[in-house]
C-alpha cells in the first residue's frame, strides 16, 4: 500500500514561488512499473480499478491516476450522476468513459481528494481549486518522479464533480519533437535566436501552447541567459529558470508581476498569458527595450493575434515594431501505427487536398494517381480509436517590414490573413493536410479540429 503523508509545502507569491498547501502520494517504482505493464488500454484499466475496489481509498485512487498516466491521460473526471459516479480520462484530446463505481465510493473519493489538494471539506457549494504530487519514487533520490496533479471541484446536481489535470514533467518536449516541418522549424530557431521582439503563441485551452513554448525556453537555456516566467499557474518546472506564479488575492497579477521582472535584469520573459492592457503594453515596451519575450494569446489564429491585442487598446504604433512572430496551433491525433491502413482518398477529398495545397512554394509529398492516404482502423493497443498520441498543427506569421507597415493601417481579421496568405503563410488546415500525406494522421482528424 503506498504510504500517505500529508505536509506542508512552503511558498509565498513573491515573483520566486507559491504557498499553499499540499499533500503527496508516495508510489513505489516496482509497483508503478506494475501498473504501467499491467494497464495497456481503457479494458484493463476498468479491470484493474474494479479489482482493487474492496481495498483502501488511497490504493483505489493511485489505480485510477497510475493507469490515466499509463495511458497518457491529460485529465481525470470523476462526474456525480443520482445513484453512481462516472470514471472518464482524457486521452489524445478526446473524452473516453472507463467505469461507473458506487457513489459511496465516489464520495470517499472525494474526500481523498479533497485532503491531500489542501481545498476546504465543508465548502460543496462553490468551485476549489488545489493540488497534489505523485512521487514515483527511485533507488537513487535524483530520479524519483515527481508529477503534479491539479484539482478542481465544481458544484453539480448530484455533488461535487472532480477534475484532475496530469502534469507530467514527460510531456515537456524539444522543439525537434513538436512535430514541425523542416521550414517552419527553421523559422522558430531564427526567431527565439534573436535578442529582442515578442513571439506569441494562439490558440484555444489545451492546445498545446504551453508546451510549444516551454520548448523555446529549453532551446535558449544556458547560464548566460537568465529566463524569468510569470505563470497562471506554474505547470511544469525547468530547471535554471526562476518561475513565478501570480496571485491575484494578493494583488500579485500579470502586469504588476512583469513590472517587477523587468527590475531583475532578465534576458529572456515568459508571460503566461496576455489578458488586458496593461499586461499587454508592458510586454510590448519590454519587447521592445532589448528582451526578448514569449507569450500567449486567446485567438483563433495567427492572423487574429495583432487585432485582438488593439482590441485591448494598445496602439498600432506599439505593436507593429515589437512583435516578431505569431503562431496559431492545435492538436490532432495521430495514426495508431499498429492497426493503420493506407487507402486512395476519394475523389472529392482529392479535389479539396488539391485545392488547398497546388499553390505552395515548400517542398511536401506531391498528390499523384497513386496517392495512399491513412485511414483509422481501432485496435485494443489505441483503445479502437485508429489513434494514439497527438502532434501540432501550427500556422506562422513572420511580422516583416512589409506587415509592419501593414500593421498601421490597422486591418481587420480578414484583411490581415489575405496579406499573409498573399506572403506565403501557411495555414494550420494546409500543415495538417501535409501531415496527412506525410502518413502521420488522417483528413477527418484535420477536419474535425481545423474545419472543413
Amino acid at each position: 500500500m503506498a504510504e500517505f503523508s500529508k505536509k506542508m509545502i512552503r511558498q509565498s507569491h513573491h515573483p520566486e514561488s507559491s504557498r499553499r498547501i499540499t499533500g503527496e502520494i508516495t508510489i513505489s517504482a516496482a509497483k508503478y512499473s506494475k501498473i504501467q505493464k499491467e494497464i495497456k488500454n481503457i479494458a484493463s484499466l476498468e479491470k484493474k480499478i474494479v479489482s482493487c475496489l474492496g481495498e483502501e481509498i488511497t490504493e483505489i485512487l493511485e489505480v485510477i491516476i497510475g493507469g490515466a498516466m499509463a495511458l497518457e491521460a491529460s485529465d481525470i473526471h470523476i462526474e456525480p450522476l443520482e445513484e453512481k459516479a462516472r470514471i472518464r480520462s482524457r486521452i489524445d484530446g478526446i473524452l473516453q468513459d472507463i467505469l461507473f463505481i458506487e457513489k459511496k465510493i465516489y464520495e470517499t473519493l472525494l474526500s481523498r481528494i479533497k485532503l491531500l489538494s489542501g481545498i476546504k471539506f465543508n465548502i460543496s457549494d462553490r468551485p476549489q481549486d488545489g493540488r497534489f504530487s505523485i512521487i514515483v519514487e527511485a533507488k537513487d533520490k535524483k530520479d524519483e518522479e515527481a508529477i503534479e496533479i491539479r484539482s478542481s471541484t465544481l458544484p453539480a446536481e448530484h455533488g461535487e464533480a472532480i477534475v484532475l489535470r496530469i502534469l507530467n514533467p514527460k510531456n515537456l518536449i524539444d522543439m525537434e519533437s513538436l512535430g514541425l516541418r523542416q521550414d517552419l522549424f527553421e523559422i522558430f530557431k531564427r526567431q527565439i535566436q534573436k535578442p529582442n521582439g515578442m513571439i506569441i503563441v494562439t490558440g484555444p485551452t489545451g492546445s498545446g501552447k504551453t508546451t510549444t513554448l516551454y520548448s523555446f525556453l529549453k532551446k535558449l537555456q544556458k547560464p548566460e541567459i537568465k529566463i524569468i516566467t510569470i505563470e497562471d499557474p506554474i505547470e511544469y518546472h525547468l530547471e535554471g529558470v526562476s518561475q513565478t506564479q501570480v496571485a491575484p488575492e494578493k494583488g500579485y497579477d500579470f502586469a504588476s508581476g512583469l513590472k517587477s521582472i523587468m527590475r531583475q535584469d532578465p534576458d529572456v520573459v515568459l508571460v503566461g498569458e496576455i489578458r488586458d492592457l496593461e499586461t499587454a503594453n508592458i510586454a510590448l515596451q519590454a519587447a521592445l527595450t532589448g528582451h526578448l519575450v514569449f507569450t500567449t494569446l486567446h485567438t483563433n489564429d495567427a492572423a487574429g493575434t495583432i487585432v485582438r491585442i488593439q482590441a485591448l487598446g494598445e496602439k498600432p504604433a506599439n505593436i507593429a515594431p515589437a512583435v516578431s512572430l505569431t503562431v496559431a496551433q492545435r492538436l490532432v491525433r495521430k495514426i495508431c501505427e499498429k492497426c493503420t491502413k493506407l487507402e486512395k482518398p476519394s475523389d472529392e477529398d482529392l479535389k479539396k487536398m488539391k485545392k488547398e495545397l497546388n499553390s505552395l512554394k515548400i517542398r511536401f509529398p506531391k498528390i499523384t494517381p497513386a496517392t495512399k492516404i491513412p485511414k483509422a482502423v481501432g485496435c485494443k493497443e489505441c483503445n479502437s480509436t485508429g489513434y494514439r498520441g497527438r502532434m501540432g498543427i501550427f500556422e506562422a506569421l513572420l511580422i516583416d517590414d512589409e506587415m509592419e507597415k501593414f500593421i498601421l493601417t490597422s486591418p481587420s481579421i480578414a484583411a490581415f490573413r489575405e496579406k499573409a496568405v498573399k506572403k506565403g503563410m501557411i495555414t494550420m488546415k494546409q500543415d495538417g493536410l501535409i501531415k496527412v500525406l506525410g502518413g502521420v494522421t488522417t483528413i477527418e482528424e484535420v477536419n474535425r479540429v481545423a474545419g472543413e
